[in-house]
């Protein structure tokens, strides 16, 4: 007599929690050679499927669902969240990063990488803190008060990291694009594009 299984094939980052990107991350550098095992890891960390299942699932069905995974996995340029929700709570994205204070700024200045990992959902605590006031599409957050909830935005879910990594990835291209062009008229060390990228590394998302 067959056994039937359900298998839950995520279509959008909403289902993904960072705590469960950073372990296929993980896998998937592990086996960056065998793709097999990559597939492995892919339908074990998003659909909870263990290895051991998948010989026996017929090949028009695992085909279907790993076109499925690679297609969602691919989009992950999501616009950033201002508002979300936190456990019942409304957090908002800090509202003028150039009027951030500046405990917040030198404890975000400790992470040399931006990059999707234990570190990051720090990052997200110090970005994103409740909101206090709004009025209309403006908002207040509380202050920095130096706590960190890493945690909490380890259960956070991805739609909302990828949305605040890209907005940073951007930000920074554009920030580092004008500063080349000003190498033109300052007096700039002939390396300012090596030094900035290299200061500027991230990890592209899988």
């Amino acid at each position: 007599m067959k056994k039937q299984i359900e298998i839950v094939v995520p279509n959008n980052w909403s289902a993904i929690p960072l705590r469960k990107y950073i372990e296929l991350s993980k896998d998937l550098k592990s086996f960056e050679d065998d793709e097999e095992a990559q597939t492995a890891a892919m339908f074990f960390h998003l659909c909870d499927l263990e290895p051991l299942i998948l010989p026996k699932i017929d090949a028009e069905t695992f085909l279907r669902i790993k076109d499925d995974l690679y297609s969602f996995l691919s989009n992950n340029q999501l616009p950033l969240q201002q508002k979300i929700n936190v456990n019942g709570v409304q957090y908002g994205f800090y509202p003028n990063l150039s009027k951030i204070e500046y405990g917040a700024y030198v404890d975000i200045s400790k992470y040399n990488e931006m990059q999707l990992d234990e570190k990051w959902a720090e990052v997200m605590s110090i970005l994103y803190r409740p909101i206090t006031k709004t009025i209309g599409k403006l908002y207040e957050v509380e202050p920095y008060s130096g706590k960190i909830d890493r945690d909490v935005w380890l259960g956070i879910t991805m739609d909302v990291h990828f949305g605040a990594w890209f907005f940073f990835i951007n930000s920074s291209k554009e920030l580092l694009k004008g500063i080349l062009n000003s190498t033109k008229e300052v007096g700039f060390p002939p390396n300012i594009k090596s030094i900035l990228e290299k200061s500027g590394q991230i990890i592209q998302a899988l």
